[in-house]
């Protein structure tokens, strides 16, 4: 009888403790990413992996990572101005994802055509 009753409480206390435990969605303070470089995605297509955000310092050509791509319009927040993989903030969803950064500082003729090569 006292096994099952130490049993009892040990797995209680267990799943109690296990259910207090939350997991923290690291990387959405606003704050952080608002203070970043702001851009405004202008191609997006679902059959090509790459798209483009315009920045203020021109546009960059970014390769999605996972399953996740923002749409047309989307305003996003992140490092556009180095190349190499970055997590970048999705403000008009609220959701942080990575992509790979292909180029930047890029006209606008520049950027359709690095485009239309990669997806071609």
């Amino acid at each position: 009888m006292k096994k099952i009753f130490t049993l009892s409480f040990l797995t209680l206390s267990l799943m109690l403790f296990l259910s207090g435990c939350y997991k923290e969605q690291f990387g959405t303070n606003e704050g952080y990413w608002l203070s970043k470089e702001r851009g405004v995605v202008v191609y997006s297509s679902p059959y090509c992996s790459y798209y483009v955000v315009e920045t203020s310092n021109g546009y960059t050509v970014l390769r999605a990572w996972g399953n996740y791509k923002p749409y047309e319009n989307a305003v996003v927040y992140g490092n556009f101005s180095n190349a190499g993989t970055r997590d970048i903030y999705n403000y008009t969803t609220g959701y942080v994802f990575s992509a790979e950064i292909k180029d930047y500082w890029l006209s606008y003729a520049n950027a359709d055509y690095e485009v239309n090569y990669y997806c071609h």
